[in-house]
C-alpha cells in the first residue's frame, strides 16, 4: 500500500467490497493493517518467550552446530574425534598462553575446522569463549545448564579464562621473562664488542642483563657501558622498531627491496602490512617476537647517549611475504567461524 500511495495508485477489490478511492475504504484498510501488525507482534513475542523458556531448560534450539558435537533427536551429542581436537586446543593454549602463537602452530600442523578450513586466531578466540563446551547454553548473555554433555572440564575452562582475562601486554611480559635473549647477537657496545645476555636469580626473582664481553674478559675499564638491564633495552628497541616500521622511509625501502627481489606486491600492500603489524605485535608469542627481531634487525649499537638500530630491508620484505602467504588461509578460516 505504501508503494501504491507513493505512485498515486488506488486499489479496488472485485470479489470484496473494498475500495481505497473512498474514505470508508481507506478507513477499513487502516483498521485491517493495524490488526495485522498487532497479530504479527504478538506472534513474535510468543516465539521469543518460547525460545527463552526452552533456553532456560537447557534445550538446543537449532542453528550452527559447534565443532565437537552433532545433533540427534534435537539434542547435542559429543562427536568423539572432534571433541578430542577441542580438548587439545584448550590444553595447548594453557601451555603457551597466546592464541596467535597457537594459531600459527596449528596452521603449520594442518589442523582444520569441520569444513576443512585452516584454523586462525579469530576461530580460536570464539572456540575458547564458547560456553557450550562446559555444558551450558547462553541466551542474551545469561548462561543456563544445558541438556548436553560437556567436552571441557570446568577446571581447565577456568584456567584458560584466567589466562585470557590477563592483559595481552602482561601475558607477553610474563612470557618474555622466560625468554632471556630477545636481542642476542644484535647488541654492540661503544667499543664495538658484542653484549651477551646474562641472568641471575635472587630470592626467586629473575634479573636479566646484557653485559659487554670485554668487561667480563678484560675488565670494567674497557667500555663506558658495562651492562644494561635486559627489560629496559628490549622495550626501547621494540618501541623504536615499531615506530620505524610505520615511517614512510622504511615503507619505501621495503617496497624497493621487494621489487628488487621480484616478490610481486605493491607499495600500498607493503604500507598496509607494516601498519597493521604494529597492533599484532602484542599478541605474538615471545619466541615469534624474537624470530621477527632477528629477521628485521641487523645491528644495534649502544652508546652512553642512546641506541641506533640498523634494519635489514630484505628481512622486512621477507616478513611482508610471510604475511601475504598467511592472509588467504586466515580469510578462508575466518569465513567458517
Amino acid at each position: 500500500m505504501e508503494i501504491f500511495d507513493g505512485n498515486e495508485v488506488t486499489f479496488v477489490s472485485v470479489t470484496q467490497s473494498f475500495n481505497t478511492t473512498t474514505s470508508m475504504g481507506r478507513l477499513t484498510l487502516n483498521i485491517l493493517l493495524s490488526f495485522a501488525q498487532f497479530e504479527r507482534e504478538v506472534i513474535g513475542e510468543r516465539i521469543r518467550d518460547k525460545f527463552a523458556a526452552s533456553r532456560r531448560k537447557g534445550m538446543w534450539m537449532g542453528g550452527y552446530v559447534p565443532l565437537g558435537y552433532r545433533v540427534e533427536n534435537r539434542k547435542l551429542v559429543i562427536e568423539d574425534e572432534e571433541a578430542a581436537k577441542i580438548r587439545m586446543i584448550f590444553e595447548r593454549f594453557l601451555q603457551c598462553g597466546s592464541a596467535t602463537h597457537l594459531a600459527r602452530r596449528l596452521h603449520k600442523e594442518g589442523v582444520t575446522t569441520r569444513s576443512g578450513r585452516l584454523v586462525d586466531r579469530n576461530f580460536l578466540y570464539k572456540l575458547l569463549n564458547n560456553r557450550v563446551y562446559i555444558g551450558e547454553v547462553v541466551h542474551k548473555g545469561t548462561a543456563y545448564p544445558g541438556e548436553h554433555e560437556p567436552i571441557v572440564a570446568r577446571d581447565l575452562w577456568d584456567k584458560v579464562h584466567s589466562t585470557l582475562a590477563k592483559n595481552p601486554r602482561q601475558r607477553a611480559a610474563r612470557s618474555r621473562a622466560q625468554t632471556p635473549a630477545l636481542l642476542k647477537g644484535l647488541l654492540f657496545a661503544p667499543n664495538g664488542r658484542a653484549m651477551s645476555p646474562t641472568h641471575t636469580r635472587k630470592k626467586g626473582r629473575l634479573y636479566r642483563n646484557y653485559v659487554t664481553t670485554s668487561v667480563v674478559k678484560v675488565g670494567p675499564e674497557t667500555c663506558p657501558v658495562r651492562r644494561i638491564p635486559a627489560g629496559e633495552i628490549e622495550r626501547a628497541v621494540v618501541n623504536q622498531l615499531r615506530l620505524l616500521l610505520r615511517s614512510p622511509e622504511i615503507i619505501v625501502q621495503t617496497w624497493a627491496a621487494a621489487r628488487a627481489g621480484d616478490l610481486g606486491f605493491s607499495e600500498g600492500e607493503v604500507r598496509e602490512a607494516l601498519i597493521c603489524f604494529d597492533p599484532l605485535w602484542e599478541e605474538l608469542f615471545p619466541a615469534e617476537q624474537a624470530r621477527i627481531v632477528q629477521l628485521l634487525v641487523e645491528r644495534i649499537d649502544v652508546d652512553v647517549d642512546g641506541i641506533s638500530i640498523r634494519l635489514r630491508t630484505e628481512g622486512l620484505a621477507s616478513l611482508i611475504a610471510e604475511l601475504r602467504q598467511e592472509a588467504p588461509a586466515q580469510k578462508v578460516a575466518r569465513s567458517t567461524t
